[in-house]
Order: C-alpha cells, then sequence, then structure tokens
C-alpha cells in the first residue's frame, strides 16, 4: 500500500514539470506610442512592421522574433516607460533567452530615417538580424 502511495504521490509531483514549455530564446520588437500620433509616429509604426514583414518572414513564423505595437498609454503598459526609459514613440528590440530579458536596444535612429525609406528598412534589419545571431 505504501508503494501505491508512494508512486502516485510521484507522478502527481513528476508530470507537471513535463507538461511545461520550456522557456523561449527570442527577439522582440516592440513599437510604442501613447494616445496622441503624429504623422511621423504612424509612419514610424508602418516602416518597422513592413521592414520586419519584408526581412523576417521565417522568423516571425517560428517565433524566433514577435513584433508588438504597444499603447503605453493603455493601462498596465505604464511600466514600459520606465522599462526602456522611453521619453517618445520607440522602436525597442529586446533579446530574451531562457525565458529572461538580457539585453535591449532603443532604435532612435527610426527617427533620422523617416525621409529614406529604404535606410530605414536597412537599419531596422541590421539591427534586428545582430539580435537574431545572438539566440
Amino acid at each position: 500500500m505504501k508503494k501505491v502511495i508512494l508512486l502516485a504521490l510521484s507522478l502527481v509531483l513528476i508530470v507537471p514539470v513535463f507538461g511545461q514549455e520550456a522557456p523561449k530564446n527570442n527577439v522582440v520588437a516592440y513599437y510604442f506610442h501613447g494616445n496622441f500620433r503624429c504623422f511621423n509616429c504612424y509612419r514610424i509604426e508602418q516602416y518597422s512592421k513592413e521592414a520586419i514583414e519584408q526581412y523576417f518572414k521565417d522568423e516571425l513564423s517560428s517565433g524566433k522574433l514577435v513584433f508588438k505595437i504597444i499603447n503605453i498609454e493603455e493601462k498596465n503598459n505604464e511600466h514600459f516607460i520606465k522599462d526602456y526609459q522611453l521619453y517618445t514613440k520607440s522602436l525597442i528590440i529586446s533579446l530574451v533567452k531562457d525565458g529572461e530579458e538580457v539585453k535591449f536596444d532603443n532604435l532612435v535612429k527610426v527617427w533620422e530615417f523617416l525621409g529614406n525609406k529604404q535606410k530605414f528598412y536597412d537599419y531596422v534589419k541590421d539591427e534586428i538580424t545582430q539580435y537574431l545571431k545572438e539566440l
């Protein structure tokens, strides 16, 4: 009887461990905006989305790269302001290993390259590619 109880208890403790998904390693690209958005703010979002979808289809499909658009003024999103030292609309890339963010960069040059779509695309592509190499 003791063996049966011990076996049952062991199964109860072991099964949940096997059912859990292992933490992912990936790159997350965030576009952060507020409630008020100017023409250029929309354009940064558009160009970012287009560049990511054009150059990283496979990585998006596999989950190696995730793209999120987040309104920092919505409830529960305010922490991103402090987390990433945000002061304006921003494109942030984040490297996640074993479920923990290990580094991030604010791609501040997106503002500089707004007047040149291809330079914007190339900048986003190059920065994300560097992060993907670290997976």
